[in-house]
């Protein structure tokens, strides 16, 4: 591999990347393994929809098992090649600097194609989906050089004089399966690092948004990838994600989604026993101290669980505020929520886009309906939004804030990834981290108060992975990410991460 690389080719401007992305929907888009663009073995596809409006984008392959098969041994095939087995660590770390810059150079393209494809507003996925992509792999671009092993000093029997080193090694052979709310970020959060690490992939994107991840499959071998190092298999969670989770040849399972799938997945690979890795759901709790200032926490709590249409792990769909402030800060959420302007993502006065499919907006509503029904009050929202032609087809719903909820409402108790917020009173701290820590998960959560002290204290109590205080959905690729209880197993980003893509090899050396 050259020590030096091309420039990328300069960033398209929106009125390219609107045509670039028109072209790309023009045909049906395959599967890459083993380096070449595939259909799927039984020639099926499926149809990828504008949340938007409802209609069809384009056709993707449909793969299964037997798709999966041909994948792995591609990955196995690119794992035991010299060519990506003895790259250098300087040539690994400059190849994954390449790919950040190729995402950058294609910006514009890359953020329209997954607003089309999820719905998000394009600024959004412009800053964070295709921003984040950027920093990740420039980040991990950094790591190949910087893992060592070490020397320990072991005493072995009969005074022996030996030499015990460790070496970190790639585990193998990796299995990553994203959701559909940052299709394109949350697919380079687990590429980044198995490739700075020396593994080799078959990646499946969710079936509602394929596309910016096929994309990314093209950019990744513009970059020099080489052939089989990554693989892209489209296709159903049940056939195609199943089918990998349970593979013999796959070494290790990356999953972000929800905690019912980690579950299965968890099951799955119990035949070979591979590593598994689990991001799973939230449902964070959002702490407003008597000391905080009204309008600036309901600003904050409004883009915590409104942000991404309420999409996200993280999402502050719990607000527990203190009694002597709760009426003022409800009413100012309320206020803030009735401001969103909701649209399609390709409008630039949008501030929250449609949910991913109509499936997901029948879930959503539903527990809308069960909030009503269990006697939380409807302060704002609620309802779907009435848009002209071609959006009244779309999968929109109002920011939606509830009042005067309580701990067994099933809006407080379970996660909703959607726009909805419960508001809950409180008075006595003890009583407040208790329900804070409520639920089966145990993701992040956010604290706002100008006693930073409190805050320390209540925060050494919660059982969250994150917490943020003043601040809430921070997160930066140095920063470790993952959840407590049902909220996953093990960490993303930072230096925990690459535990996850390793494995540690003991070697012993007689000297005598």
């Amino acid at each position: 591999m050259h020590d030096t690389a091309p420039p990328p080719a300069p960033e398209t401007g929106p009125a390219e990347a609107h045509e670039k992305v028109r072209r790309y929907l023009s045909e049906p888009r395959t599967m890459l393994v083993g380096g070449a663009w595939v259909p799927a073995v039984s020639g099926g596809t499926f149809d990828t929809l504008d949340p938007a409006t409802g209609t069809v984008l384009t056709q993707v392959s449909e793969g299964d098992a037997a798709d999966v098969d041909r994948a792995v041994a591609a990955a196995r095939r690119a794992f035991q090649d010299p060519r990506w087995r003895r790259m250098s660590a300087m040539d690994r770390g400059q190849l994954l600097h390449r790919i950040a810059d190729l995402i950058e150079a294609n910006a514009d393209e890359l953020a329209l194609l997954e607003s089309r494809d999820n719905g998000k507003p394009v600024s959004v996925a412009r800053a964070v989906d295709v921003g984040t992509s950027v920093k990740m792999f420039r980040y991990f671009a950094g790591w190949p050089t910087k893992i060592e092993g070490s020397t320990i000093p072991v005493s072995p029997r009969g005074g022996m004089r030996v030499l015990n080193y460790t070496t970190h090694q790639p585990v193998g052979v990796v299995g990553l399966i994203v959701p559909w709310n940052f299709p394109m970020s949350m697919a380079c959060w687990k590429l980044a690092p198995a490739l700075a690490m020396g593994c080799t992939v078959v990646l499946k994107p969710a079936e509602e948004t394929p596309l910016s991840t096929l994309r990314l499959a093209e950019i990744l071998t513009e970059a020099g990838l080489p052939d089989g190092v990554v693989n892209v298999v489209t296709g159903r969670g049940a056939t195609a994600g199943a089918a990998l989770a349970a593979h013999d040849g796959v070494d290790k399972i990356a999953f972000t989604g929800s905690t019912e799938t980690g579950r299965a997945i968890v099951r799955a690979a119990a035949g070979n026993l591979k590593k598994v890795s689990l991001e799973l759901g939230g449902k964070s709790p959002n702490i407003v101290l008597p000391d905080a200032d009204p309008q600036s926490v309901a600003e904050a709590a409004a883009q915590a669980v409104f942000f991404n249409q309420g999409q996200v792990c993280t999402a502050g769909s719990r607000l527990y505020v203190h009694d002597a402030i709760y009426d003022e800060v409800v009413d100012a959420v309320a206020e803030q929520a009735r401001k969103i302007v909701v649209g399609p993502g390709s409008d630039p006065a949008t501030g929250m886009g449609p949910l991913v499919s109509a499936r997901h907006h029948e879930t959503v509503s539903s527990y809308i309906e069960s909030g009503r029904q269990q006697g939380a009050r409807l302060a704002t929202g609620g309802r779907r939004p009435e848009l002209p032609p071609p959006y009244a087809g779309g999968y929109f719903l109002e920011p939606t804030v509830f009042a005067e909820a309580e701990q067994g409402m099933r809006i407080v108790q379970e996660e909703i990834f959607g726009p909805v917020l419960a508001a809950l009173r409180w008075s006595d701290v003890d009583d407040l981290v208790a329900k804070a820590n409520d639920t089966p998960f145990g993701l992040s959560a956010g604290i706002w108060t100008s006693d930073l002290g409190h805050a320390h204290r209540i925060a050494d109590d919660l059982q969250a992975g994150t917490v943020w205080i003043n601040c809430f959905n921070l997160t930066d690729p140095a920063s470790p990410f993952g959840g407590f209880k049902q909220s996953g197993w093990g960490r993303e980003m930072g230096r925990k991460v690459l535990d996850l893509y390793t494995e540690v090899k003991s070697v012993w050396v007689n000297l005598d």
